[in-house]
């Protein structure tokens, strides 16, 4: 990997806890526990073990960070606040909050940093 772009956010998901029950065990396949905590840019949350947050828990995460990422307010998506929203997995049984964390970097595509890699002998 070759990260060459410096993101904009850095997004933290912190576990608030269970909507029923008090433990892992037999309710979260993926072993989340209030406290847990995940960080991203841009690629997938990791806590500080290297491992990856909920998949199914990621695909209700993704929407949210690229509304943050395109000027959003999340408060107009039931958000606590513009940068912080509280969501629940797609199984009900964990809750998690999103917080957005600004870094004051350009943004990806108004910054002009995406582009067509230039043809090359060999592609034409």
């Amino acid at each position: 990997m070759k990260k060459w772009y410096n993101e904009e956010y850095e997004f933290t998901v912190k576990v608030l806890g269970f909507l029923r029950g008090n433990k892992t065990e037999r309710y979260c396949r993926n072993g989340e526990e209030p406290g847990d905590t995940y960080t991203c840019t841009y690629g997938c949350p990791v806590n500080k073990d290297g491992q990856g947050i909920c998949s199914k828990t990621m695909m209700m995460l993704y929407p949210l960070m690229e509304a943050v990422r395109s000027g959003g307010d999340l408060e107009n998506l039931g958000g606590d606040s513009k940068y912080t929203k509280t969501v629940v997995c797609p199984d009900g049984c964990v809750m998690f909050r999103l917080t957005a964390k600004p870094l004051g970097n350009p943004n990806f595509h108004k910054g002009k940093f995406w582009d067509y890699p230039d043809e090359t002998e060999e592609q034409k």
